[in-house]
Protein backbone atom coordinates (compact mmCIF):
# COMPACT_ATOMS: atom_id res chain seq x y z
CA UNK A 1 0.00 0.00 0.00
CA UNK A 2 2.84 2.41 0.74
CA UNK A 3 3.74 2.81 -2.92
CA UNK A 4 0.14 3.39 -3.99
CA UNK A 5 -1.92 6.55 -3.99
CA UNK A 6 -3.86 7.03 -0.75
CA UNK A 7 -7.42 5.81 -0.52
CA UNK A 8 -9.84 8.50 -1.81
CA UNK A 9 -11.80 10.20 0.96
CA UNK A 10 -15.50 9.27 1.01
CA UNK A 11 -17.70 12.10 -0.29
CA UNK A 12 -19.34 14.43 2.25
CA UNK A 13 -21.26 17.66 1.85
CA UNK A 14 -19.34 20.84 2.65
CA UNK A 15 -21.84 21.68 5.41
CA UNK A 16 -21.35 18.31 7.09
CA UNK A 17 -17.56 18.60 6.70
CA UNK A 18 -17.47 22.02 8.39
CA UNK A 19 -19.72 21.10 11.30
CA UNK A 20 -18.29 17.70 12.11
CA UNK A 21 -14.89 16.60 13.30
CA UNK A 22 -13.57 13.83 11.03
CA UNK A 23 -11.89 10.94 12.86
CA UNK A 24 -9.98 8.40 10.76
CA UNK A 25 -9.79 4.84 12.10
CA UNK A 26 -8.33 1.65 10.60
CA UNK A 27 -10.96 0.05 8.41
CA UNK A 28 -10.29 -3.62 9.23
CA UNK A 29 -8.28 -6.10 11.27
CA UNK A 30 -7.35 -6.21 14.94
CA UNK A 31 -6.61 -2.50 15.10
CA UNK A 32 -10.11 -1.76 13.80
CA UNK A 33 -11.62 -3.95 16.51
CA UNK A 34 -9.57 -2.33 19.28
CA UNK A 35 -10.39 1.18 18.01
CA UNK A 36 -14.12 0.47 17.90
CA UNK A 37 -14.02 -0.92 21.44
CA UNK A 38 -12.24 2.26 22.58
CA UNK A 39 -14.74 4.54 20.83
CA UNK A 40 -17.70 2.62 22.25
CA UNK A 41 -16.13 2.99 25.68
CA UNK A 42 -15.98 6.74 25.03
CA UNK A 43 -19.73 6.80 24.40
CA UNK A 44 -19.68 7.34 20.63
CA UNK A 45 -22.90 5.98 19.11
CA UNK A 46 -22.86 5.33 15.38
CA UNK A 47 -23.81 2.73 12.81
CA UNK A 48 -21.76 1.98 9.73
CA UNK A 49 -23.83 1.15 6.67
CA UNK A 50 -22.71 -1.83 4.62
CA UNK A 51 -19.99 -0.97 2.05
CA UNK A 52 -19.79 2.60 3.31
CA UNK A 53 -16.54 3.94 4.73
CA UNK A 54 -18.07 6.74 6.83
CA UNK A 55 -20.32 6.67 9.89
CA UNK A 56 -21.90 9.70 11.59
CA UNK A 57 -22.05 9.63 15.39
CA UNK A 58 -25.51 10.44 16.73
CA UNK A 59 -24.55 11.92 20.10
CA UNK A 60 -21.43 13.96 19.32
CA UNK A 61 -20.48 15.91 16.14
CA UNK A 62 -17.89 13.37 14.99
CA UNK A 63 -17.84 11.39 11.75
CA UNK A 64 -15.76 8.24 11.54
CA UNK A 65 -13.83 7.73 8.32
CA UNK A 66 -12.57 4.18 7.76
CA UNK A 67 -9.18 4.07 6.03
CA UNK A 68 -6.18 1.74 5.76
CA UNK A 69 -3.97 2.38 8.81
CA UNK A 70 -0.99 3.24 6.58
CA UNK A 71 -2.97 6.04 4.88
CA UNK A 72 -4.20 7.73 8.05
CA UNK A 73 -1.05 9.80 8.83
CA UNK A 74 -1.14 11.43 5.38
CA UNK A 75 -4.86 12.20 5.59
CA UNK A 76 -4.40 13.79 9.01
CA UNK A 77 -1.21 15.64 8.04
CA UNK A 78 -2.79 17.15 4.92
CA UNK A 79 -6.00 18.12 6.73
CA UNK A 80 -8.35 15.79 4.84
CA UNK A 81 -9.45 14.55 8.26
CA UNK A 82 -9.02 16.29 11.61
CA UNK A 83 -7.78 13.45 13.81
CA UNK A 84 -6.90 9.80 13.45
CA UNK A 85 -5.86 6.62 15.21
CA UNK A 86 -2.90 4.74 13.78
CA UNK A 87 0.50 3.33 14.67
CA UNK A 88 3.60 5.34 15.48
CA UNK A 89 5.45 3.14 12.97
CA UNK A 90 3.47 4.37 9.95
CA UNK A 91 3.66 7.98 11.17
CA UNK A 92 7.45 7.75 11.31
CA UNK A 93 7.62 5.92 7.99
CA UNK A 94 5.61 8.64 6.23
CA UNK A 95 7.48 11.50 8.02
CA UNK A 96 4.19 13.34 8.46
CA UNK A 97 4.04 16.46 10.66
CA UNK A 98 1.12 15.82 13.01
CA UNK A 99 0.42 16.36 16.70
CA UNK A 100 0.44 13.24 18.86
CA UNK A 101 -2.32 13.68 21.43
CA UNK A 102 -2.42 10.40 23.32
CA UNK A 103 -0.78 6.98 23.50
CA UNK A 104 -3.54 4.38 23.45
CA UNK A 105 -1.68 1.39 24.88
CA UNK A 106 -2.69 -1.19 22.25
CA UNK A 107 -1.10 -2.33 19.01
CA UNK A 108 2.24 -2.49 20.82
CA UNK A 109 5.05 -4.11 18.85
CA UNK A 110 8.62 -3.63 17.65
CA UNK A 111 9.94 -2.80 14.19
CA UNK A 112 12.88 -5.17 14.18
CA UNK A 113 15.76 -6.32 12.00
CA UNK A 114 15.35 -10.08 11.49
CA UNK A 115 17.61 -12.60 9.79
CA UNK A 116 17.74 -16.38 9.31
CA UNK A 117 18.67 -18.05 12.59
CA UNK A 118 22.40 -18.47 13.14
CA UNK A 119 23.57 -16.71 9.97
CA UNK A 120 24.41 -13.26 11.32
CA UNK A 121 25.67 -12.10 14.71
CA UNK A 122 24.34 -8.54 14.58
CA UNK A 123 22.59 -6.02 12.34
CA UNK A 124 26.00 -4.59 11.43
CA UNK A 125 26.72 -7.84 9.55
CA UNK A 126 23.87 -6.93 7.18
CA UNK A 127 25.41 -3.67 5.98
CA UNK A 128 25.74 -3.94 2.19
CA UNK A 129 23.22 -6.80 2.02
CA UNK A 130 19.67 -6.87 0.64
CA UNK A 131 16.88 -6.09 3.15
CA UNK A 132 13.19 -6.70 2.45
CA UNK A 133 10.58 -4.59 4.28
CA UNK A 134 7.27 -2.73 4.21
CA UNK A 135 9.06 0.20 5.87
CA UNK A 136 11.65 1.26 3.26
CA UNK A 137 12.25 4.77 4.61
CA UNK A 138 12.87 3.73 8.22
CA UNK A 139 14.96 0.77 7.07
CA UNK A 140 17.15 2.84 4.75
CA UNK A 141 17.67 5.46 7.46
CA UNK A 142 18.58 2.81 10.05
CA UNK A 143 21.23 1.11 7.88
CA UNK A 144 22.64 4.43 6.68
CA UNK A 145 23.17 5.56 10.28
CA UNK A 146 24.47 2.12 11.29
CA UNK A 147 27.01 2.10 8.46
CA UNK A 148 28.21 5.60 9.38
CA UNK A 149 28.64 4.59 13.02
CA UNK A 150 30.75 1.60 11.96
CA UNK A 151 32.85 3.52 9.42
CA UNK A 152 31.44 1.44 6.58
CA UNK A 153 30.81 2.78 3.08
CA UNK A 154 28.75 0.01 1.47
CA UNK A 155 25.19 0.80 0.41
CA UNK A 156 22.51 -1.49 1.81
CA UNK A 157 19.82 -2.41 -0.72
CA UNK A 158 16.26 -2.00 0.55
CA UNK A 159 13.49 -3.88 -1.27
CA UNK A 160 9.95 -2.65 -0.54
CA UNK A 161 7.09 -5.16 -0.49
CA UNK A 162 3.46 -4.82 0.57
CA UNK A 163 3.11 -7.87 2.81
CA UNK A 164 4.27 -11.38 3.77
CA UNK A 165 7.67 -9.93 4.58
CA UNK A 166 8.64 -12.86 6.80
CA UNK A 167 8.86 -15.32 3.87
CA UNK A 168 11.24 -13.14 1.84
CA UNK A 169 14.44 -14.83 3.01
CA UNK A 170 13.04 -18.31 2.35
CA UNK A 171 12.00 -17.24 -1.15
CA UNK A 172 15.43 -15.76 -1.88
CA UNK A 173 14.23 -12.18 -2.19
CA UNK A 174 16.62 -10.82 0.43
CA UNK A 175 19.26 -11.63 3.03
CA UNK A 176 17.18 -10.30 5.94
CA UNK A 177 13.96 -8.45 6.69
CA UNK A 178 12.71 -5.52 8.73
CA UNK A 179 9.21 -6.20 10.01
CA UNK A 180 6.89 -5.70 12.96
CA UNK A 181 7.19 -8.19 15.82
CA UNK A 182 4.44 -8.56 18.41
CA UNK A 183 4.73 -11.98 20.07
CA UNK A 184 7.57 -13.34 17.90
CA UNK A 185 5.57 -16.40 16.85
CA UNK A 186 5.51 -15.49 13.14
CA UNK A 187 9.21 -14.63 13.19
CA UNK A 188 10.07 -17.95 14.85
CA UNK A 189 7.87 -19.94 12.45
CA UNK A 190 9.70 -18.34 9.51
CA UNK A 191 13.07 -19.41 10.92
CA UNK A 192 14.12 -15.84 11.73
CA UNK A 193 15.71 -14.24 14.79
CA UNK A 194 15.76 -10.64 15.98
CA UNK A 195 19.09 -8.82 15.64
CA UNK A 196 18.09 -5.25 16.49
CA UNK A 197 15.08 -3.02 17.18
CA UNK A 198 14.56 0.06 15.02
CA UNK A 199 11.42 1.33 16.73
CA UNK A 200 9.01 0.47 19.54
CA UNK A 201 5.51 1.42 18.47
CA UNK A 202 1.88 1.49 19.57
CA UNK A 203 -1.38 3.06 18.43
CA UNK A 204 -1.79 6.77 19.11
CA UNK A 205 -4.36 9.51 18.63
CA UNK A 206 -3.04 12.19 16.28
CA UNK A 207 -4.37 15.53 15.07
CA UNK A 208 -3.76 17.91 12.21
CA UNK A 209 -1.63 20.89 13.25
CA UNK A 210 -4.46 23.27 12.26
CA UNK A 211 -7.42 21.19 13.39
CA UNK A 212 -10.62 23.24 13.19
CA UNK A 213 -12.46 21.48 16.02
CA UNK A 214 -10.28 21.90 19.13
CA UNK A 215 -13.16 21.68 21.63
CA UNK A 216 -14.47 18.41 20.17
CA UNK A 217 -10.96 16.95 19.98
CA UNK A 218 -10.25 17.90 23.60
CA UNK A 219 -13.51 16.31 24.74
CA UNK A 220 -12.74 13.08 22.87
CA UNK A 221 -9.18 13.00 24.22
CA UNK A 222 -10.45 13.29 27.81
CA UNK A 223 -12.99 10.55 27.20
CA UNK A 224 -10.29 8.29 25.79
CA UNK A 225 -7.96 8.97 28.70
CA UNK A 226 -10.77 8.28 31.16
CA UNK A 227 -11.66 5.00 29.45
CA UNK A 228 -8.02 3.89 29.30
CA UNK A 229 -7.48 4.73 32.97
CA UNK A 230 -10.62 2.83 33.91
CA UNK A 231 -9.31 -0.32 32.18
CA UNK A 232 -6.40 -0.39 34.63
CA UNK A 233 -8.43 -0.10 37.83
CA UNK A 234 -11.29 -1.66 39.78
CA UNK A 235 -13.26 -0.12 42.61
CA UNK A 236 -13.07 -2.00 45.93
CA UNK A 237 -15.64 -1.40 48.65
CA UNK A 238 -15.65 -2.92 52.15
CA UNK A 239 -16.68 -2.42 55.77
CA UNK A 240 -14.13 -2.34 58.57
CA UNK A 241 -14.06 -1.71 62.33
CA UNK A 242 -12.23 1.30 63.71
CA UNK A 243 -9.62 -0.98 65.25
CA UNK A 244 -8.58 -2.18 61.77
CA UNK A 245 -9.29 1.00 59.84
CA UNK A 246 -5.71 2.27 59.59
CA UNK A 247 -4.41 -1.11 58.43
CA UNK A 248 -7.14 -1.39 55.79
CA UNK A 249 -6.52 2.12 54.45
CA UNK A 250 -2.81 1.30 54.16
CA UNK A 251 -3.79 -1.57 51.85
CA UNK A 252 -6.17 0.60 49.78
CA UNK A 253 -4.77 4.15 49.64
CA UNK A 254 -6.53 4.84 46.31
CA UNK A 255 -5.25 7.21 43.63
CA UNK A 256 -5.51 10.23 45.90
CA UNK A 257 -7.17 8.86 49.06
CA UNK A 258 -9.94 6.37 49.86
CA UNK A 259 -13.54 7.41 50.44
CA UNK A 260 -14.42 6.81 54.11
CA UNK A 261 -18.00 6.95 55.47
CA UNK A 262 -19.36 6.32 58.96
CA UNK A 263 -21.84 3.45 59.26
CA UNK A 264 -24.92 3.48 61.48
CA UNK A 265 -23.30 0.87 63.70
CA UNK A 266 -20.91 2.62 66.05
CA UNK A 267 -17.22 2.01 65.40
CA UNK A 268 -17.70 0.76 61.83
CA UNK A 269 -16.76 2.43 58.52
CA UNK A 270 -17.51 1.88 54.83
CA UNK A 271 -14.43 2.43 52.67
CA UNK A 272 -14.02 2.44 48.87
CA UNK A 273 -10.92 3.01 46.76
CA UNK A 274 -9.52 2.47 43.26
CA UNK A 275 -7.18 -0.52 43.03
CA UNK A 276 -5.04 -1.66 40.12
CA UNK A 277 -6.62 -4.69 38.46
CA UNK A 278 -3.29 -6.50 38.47
CA UNK A 279 -3.28 -6.27 42.29
CA UNK A 280 -7.01 -6.78 42.92
CA UNK A 281 -7.06 -10.37 44.19
CA UNK A 282 -4.08 -9.83 46.47
CA UNK A 283 -5.65 -6.64 47.89
CA UNK A 284 -8.92 -8.44 48.64
CA UNK A 285 -7.05 -11.25 50.40
CA UNK A 286 -5.09 -8.77 52.52
CA UNK A 287 -8.25 -6.84 53.44
CA UNK A 288 -9.93 -10.03 54.63
CA UNK A 289 -6.83 -10.93 56.62
CA UNK A 290 -6.84 -7.56 58.39
CA UNK A 291 -10.49 -7.85 59.46
CA UNK A 292 -12.43 -6.16 56.68
CA UNK A 293 -15.81 -7.67 55.76
CA UNK A 294 -18.37 -7.37 52.93
CA UNK A 295 -15.51 -6.88 50.45
CA UNK A 296 -16.79 -6.16 46.93
CA UNK A 297 -15.04 -5.36 43.63
CA UNK A 298 -16.62 -3.41 40.74
CA UNK A 299 -15.50 -2.64 37.20
CA UNK A 300 -15.07 1.05 36.31
CA UNK A 301 -16.42 2.08 32.90
CA UNK A 302 -14.67 5.46 32.79
CA UNK A 303 -13.26 8.18 35.03
CA UNK A 304 -12.27 11.84 34.96
CA UNK A 305 -10.36 14.36 37.01
CA UNK A 306 -7.52 13.49 39.36
CA UNK A 307 -7.45 9.83 38.41
CA UNK A 308 -6.20 10.67 34.90
CA UNK A 309 -3.83 13.48 35.93
CA UNK A 310 -1.71 11.60 38.45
Amino acid sequence: RRNEDPTPLPRMSSTSRDERCLLAVPKKGRLHERCMKLLQGCGLECERAERLDIAHCDNIPITLVFLPAADIPKFVGEGNVDIGITGQDVIREESVDVTQLLELGFGKCQLAVQAPKGQYASAADLIGKKIVTSFPNLTAQFFKELAASKGRTEDTTVVAVGGSVEVSCTMGLGDAVVDLVETGATMDAAGLEKLDVILRTQCVLIANKSCGHPAIVDRLKKRMQGFLDAQQYSMVSYNVHAANKAAAIAITPGRRSPNVTNLEEEGWFAISAMVKKSELMDVMDRLADCGAIDILAFDIRSCRGSAQSQ
